[in-house]
Order: C-alpha cells, then sequence, then structure tokens
C-alpha cells in the first residue's frame, strides 16, 4: 500500500457528473445527475432497489455508456483510467472460482488471468502478500477459497482490488451476507484504507448503519436522479422516508451511537431524533477516522 494520505479539496474531485443520464432500451435508468464526489472521502450509494446505483459504478468504470451529459473518473473520461481503480463486484464471493488459494486470487489483480504460463515475479508476489497482510489474510494465503468463510472471502476480494494501489475503490454491497463480525471486519479495513492512505472509496450498500462511522458523504438517487451531499444533509429523516418509500428515523443511543431504522409509524416530538447538525459526533465512536481539510 503505497498512497499517501491526500488533501481532500473541493476544486480536485474524484468523480464529476453533469447532467448525466442512462437509458436501457426506451427506459431511462436515471437522469440530471449533476454531481461531484471529492478525492480523499467515503462516499455510499443509496437508494431503492432497481434506482440503478450498480449502473452508476458501471457507467463510471465505462462499462455502461452515457445516454446524455458528461462523466469525469480521475481526471478522464469513464474507463480510461479503470488501471487507477480496485472494484469489487457484489457477486465475487460467489462467481470466483473456490478451487483457488487465497493468494492465486489475490494475484489475479496484477495478472489478469488464471491460466496461461506467465510466470509471477517476486515483485508480484511481495505485492500480493502486502495486500494480504492489510486486510489481515496472510496466515490464508495458501487456503483455497472453498475452505473460508464468507468474510474471509470478501477480504480476498479487497485485497485483490488493492494489490495494484488503486486511487479508487469501489465496492457494490461489501456487507451484503456477512455476519456482523465479519462486516465489522470490512468496515474497519476500508476505514484504515482511507485514514491512512486517503484513499477515496465508495460504496454502493442497502443498509448505512454500519457504514457510518466512516461515511463523509453519500450519492442518493431519489425520483430517478442521483445526488451527492455530506452525510449530515443524507441523514434526515425526511429526506431518508421519501427515499425508501417508508418512513424513517435518525436516532440515537444514550451511549451517543446513531443508526437509520424504520418506523410503523411516524416519530412523535419527543423521539430520540438526531439533528443534522450533530452528525459530526457519531465519527469517533468506533473507527478513528481523520478526516483530511
Amino acid at each position: 500500500m503505497e498512497q499517501t494520505r491526500t488533501c481532500v479539496t473541493a476544486d480536485d474531485p474524484c468523480i464529476v457528473c453533469t447532467d448525466a443520464a442512462i437509458r436501457r432500451g426506451d427506459t431511462t435508468i436515471w437522469s440530471h445527475g449533476t454531481f461531484a464526489i471529492p478525492r480523499g472521502t467515503v462516499t455510499t450509494v443509496v437508494g431503492t432497489n432497481g434506482a440503478g446505483k450498480t449502473t452508476l459504478l458501471n457507467a463510471e468504470l465505462g462499462l455502461i455508456p452515457l445516454s446524455h451529459g458528461n462523466m469525469r473518473v480521475l481526471g478522464g473520461a469513464p474507463g480510461t483510467n479503470n488501471a487507477r481503480i480496485g472494484y469489487v463486484p457484489q457477486s465475487y464471493t460467489s462467481d470466483i472460482d473456490s478451487s483457488l488459494t487465497a493468494e492465486q486470487s489475490v494475484l489475479l489483480g496484477l495478472t489478469g488471468t488464471r491460466f496461461g504460463i506467465h510466470p509471477v515475479t517476486r515483485a508480484q508476489r511481495a505485492k500480493t502478500r502486502e495486500a494480504m497482510e492489510f486486510t489481515g489474510i496472510a496466515d490464508k494465503a495458501k487456503l483455497r477459497l472453498s475452505e473460508l468463510s464468507g468474510g474471509l472471502r470478501q477480504r480476498v476480494a479487497i485485497a485483490q482490488a488493492l494489490v495494484s494501489d488503486p486511487e479508487l475503490l469501489m465496492l457494490d454491497e461489501p456487507l451484503a451476507n456477512l455476519d456482523l463480525a465479519s462486516q465489522r471486519a470490512t468496515v474497519r479495513i476500508l476505514a484504515q484504507l482511507n485514514s491512512e492512505l486517503g484513499m477515496t472509496i465508495q460504496i454502493v450498500a442497502h443498509d448505512l448503519n454500519m457504514l457510518l462511522p466512516i461515511l463523509d458523504g453519500a450519492v442518493y438517487l431519489l425520483d430517478g436522479h442521483p445526488h451527492y451531499a455530506r452525510l449530515d444533509q443524507v441523514l434526515d429523516s425526511d429526506l431518508l422516508t421519501h427515499l425508501y418509500g417508508t418512513t424513517v428515523q435518525v436516532v440515537t443511543t444514550p451511549q451517543g451511537d446513531m443508526f437509520v431504522t424504520p418506523a410503523l409509524t411516524r416519530p412523535d416530538a419527543s423521539a430520540d431524533t438526531h439533528r443534522t447538525d450533530e452528525v459530526a459526533q457519531f465519527h469517533h465512536h468506533e473507527y478513528d477516522h481523520d478526516r483530511a481539510q
């Protein structure tokens, strides 16, 4: 992991969309996307099923063309800077060949192929070892993926995405189908990548709660349009209720931890709601997430 902590400035965004739109056949997936995601931040992409969250990542990778507007990723057109992007797809843990060892899987992030006669260099093995140590799976190097839990396989996927020292890490539902301990371990890795290396991270997620301590902002797909806002602006009960189509509360526990939770009825005036200007209090609870200013 060779990156150094970067300074976050509004003048140096990682991803910029200008009136961007995506169509599939005669259907508009989303449109009028105008926003910028700052470098060195952790951003989630949220919205209902079918809103186009994964579609946004695919567009940023140049896998899906825009039907309108413009998009820049790391200063270039989508797809032109993919060598500087690490990507963890949602289907990784189910699609990857389970007969591969953890080390072989991480090496794919450098060699790009399972087969062939390409020799693995000493430098590639060193990079692989470094990525596996960072994600806490160095001792699993010789185990086959079939021998690993879902949480450990997810860490293999992250190590594979990190092995080429990306500037931007994209993850599609990285916490899905993981137990609580594995979710926490994954979030700790992401927090460390951002706080120590300044890596920009973009995470598609359904449930915000586990990610809240490390998030800076969110792209939320509302009424067919993607918007970006800081976390304190997104954590608003009215906004989230509109976004998810069900009553949502932003609440705090007596210990100060914050949660986003559905409610059967609208919260009354006495509910322990968390004001948007208090969001910063939450960021110190579990992760020492040093933000560059």
